[in-house]
């Protein structure tokens, strides 16, 4: 088994530049690279799951199968709320930048450092429904059918996307499904990976 932390993330150092999608992509298709692993299965949860599109999409996808819980990459659904809230934001920050930064956006935006920040944007901000399409390796999606992270909606979306994939809901779970609900969602996984 190998687990890494993505650059910018746990225990690795800052990101020096803004990444996007893309970036991570190709960070973990080098460090694949290194690591001799080819044909892997992957486990992916969240925006891990954003990378592994990425790579899956590509001609020449370095794992054998996927499962992907928790997916994010769909665009989430944004009401009149949402942009009146963005609107609101960008008027003021250009009477009292600090005061909208500290103001604004969800706690976890607010805790990043500036680069991260700009990551951020980028990373949340790019559909990759178009990456779906071109996806050839077997894939399993695993969301809890609380998930207010990446709604069912988003799963739906997905799983009608993907040739060939599979989806499960799992009763009663939110974003973290293969922590609230482990045994259940190791027999799934065993099941798939089989």
């Amino acid at each position: 088994m190998t687990a890494f932390d993505f650059r910018g993330m746990g225990a690795s150092a800052p990101l020096s530049e803004a990444w996007s999608v893309g970036d991570y992509a190709e960070d973990t298709r080098a460090l694949l690279r290194r690591l001799d692993i080819s044909g892997a299965r992957l486990v992916a949860h969240s925006f891990g799951g954003r990378v592994a599109l990425k790579l899956l999409s590509a001609p020449d996808p370095p794992f054998s199968r996927a499962l992907l819980t928790g997916c994010a990459g769909i665009p989430p659904r944004r009401g009149v709320r949402y942009r009146a809230r963005v609107g609101a934001y960008r008027f003021v920050r250009r009477f009292a930048p600090r005061f909208a930064e500290r103001r604004f956006g969800s706690a976890e935006y607010r805790s990043l450092s500036p680069v991260q920040r700009e990551s951020f944007k980028k990373i949340v901000n790019e559909d990759l429904s178009p990456c779906l399409p071109a996806i050839r390796t077997p894939v399993l999606y695993v969301f809890g059918e609380k998930d207010r992270q990446t709604p069912p909606y988003m799963a739906e979306a997905l799983h009608a996307g993907t040739p060939g994939s599979g989806l499960v809901y799992m009763q009663g779970c939110s974003h973290f499904c293969f922590c609230e609900q482990p045994e259940r969602f190791n027999a799934v996984a065993r099941e798939f990976f089989r």
